[in-house]
């Protein structure tokens, strides 16, 4: 069996990073979040270099200890980390905020992590909520305005890289309109139910590398049959199948796995897949988001899939 050397895509900015780093949400406690470290570790310990976290984690503290537990060298290192919505017109405090709990001076890359803004609060207070149970979004600052401070983080050489999560062609046309800098990178729900083919074609058009949260697609992906057919063809599970998808079509992942074992085979053992394979997993996309983000239906912390441009 002939598998993918370790993938790596290139940015913008001319970095390389890796397509495959380990997606490091681990849960709502402080409890949780230092039970991960074990993990964490073991990532580190099979090849991954890339750990991806977020202020709205908790896990930042969490993550910067791996990192220096492991002896890995700092250039060895992707750290990418995310600005929460709350903290949109205060990017450069948050980022120091994030460099503070990771331990580091600067990360590789830093993404606004949803286009929505949302009031500040206090990083320990609960998120500001309507009566509606929908969280209340402003509308300044809107995403032009906070690129602008996304910009002189990287001009401050505290992010080497910096870009947006969960941004639309709808959210990104909005930004590109003042942006000096494109982003690097625009992060997703991405996986065959969900291949996002109009956003992939719009961010190769501006040199915008996509990466997939929740890679794999839970179990409606994995379970799919033809998905399963592809993973007994390949001897390789329905998760890597999915993961050599993505390496394929020139995007990045960051599956979740805190099984040594499944981590290995996720970074090490993803198969090369033929034209035909590639056309029998494309052609499984419904458009669905499966996400659970714990907000009432059809709203996205705020906003409706029609504002997201979802």
């Amino acid at each position: 069996m002939t598998y993918h050397p370790y993938p790596t895509v290139k940015l913008n900015t001319g970095a390389i990073m890796p397509a495959i780093g380990l997606g490091t949400w681990s849960g709502t406690t402080k409890e949780e979040w230092e039970s991960a470290l074990p993990w964490y570790k073991s990532a580190l310990s099979v090849g991954y270099r890339l750990l991806d976290t977020a202020h709205g984690y908790g896990t930042e503290p969490v993550v910067g200890k791996a990192f220096r537990e492991s002896g890995i060298p700092r250039e060895e290192m992707w750290i990418t980390t995310k600005l929460p919505s709350q903290h949109h017109d205060r990017v450069v405090y948050s980022l120091d905020e994030s460099l503070d709990r990771l331990g580091y001076p600067s990360v590789d890359l830093y993404l606004i992590h949803w286009p929505q803004s949302h009031p500040y609060h206090a990083n320990d207070e609960p998120d500001i909520k309507g009566e509606d149970g929908r969280h209340v979004t402003v509308v300044h600052p809107d995403v032009g305005e906070t690129w602008k401070q996304m910009e002189e983080v990287y001009e401050s050489g505290k992010a080497k890289a910096i870009g947006v999560s969960n941004f639309s062609v709808k959210t990104l046309t909005q930004l590109l309109k003042t942006a000096k800098i494109i982003p690097a990178v625009n992060q997703v729900e991405m996986h065959p139910h969900l291949n996002q083919s109009e956003l992939k074609a719009f961010c190769d058009k501006h040199g915008i590398v996509l990466t997939a949260y929740s890679p794999t697609g839970y179990a409606p992906v994995r379970t799919d049959p033809t998905v399963t057919a592809l993973a007994t063809k390949h001897s390789v599970s329905p998760a890597q199948i999915s993961l050599a998808w993505h390496v394929q079509r020139g995007t990045s992942a960051v599956p979740k796995s805190t099984d040594v074992g499944r981590q290995e085979g996720n970074l090490k053992k993803l198969p090369i897949l033929s034209k035909e394979d590639m056309q029998k997993l494309g052609s499984l996309n419904n458009g669905k988001h499966l996400c659970q983000y714990g907000c009432p239906e059809g709203d996205v912390f705020g906003w409706s899939y029609e504002q997201m441009g979802w």
